[in-house]
């Protein structure tokens, strides 16, 4: 069963990879791809906030 830390660290690690990934998308106007992203994105964000993450430095996209 993973630790506190390896369920952060994996969350941390997949919520930078899916602001890269919106932002290319956003930069190739890839509305739909966007908006998929944009769904994992905020279950991602939520899932940070509770378990105490403090966004502010890594959240590049601010929705």
């Amino acid at each position: 069963m993973p630790t506190n830390a390896e369920i952060i660290k994996n969350a941390i690690d997949d919520f930078k990879k899916i602001q890269d990934y919106m932002a290319i998308a956003r930069k190739e106007n890839a509305t739909e791809t966007y908006a998929k992203m944009r769904d994992e994105y905020l279950s991602l964000k939520a899932l940070l906030t509770v378990l105490g993450v403090n966004l502010t430095d890594i959240d590049k996209m601010k929705e």
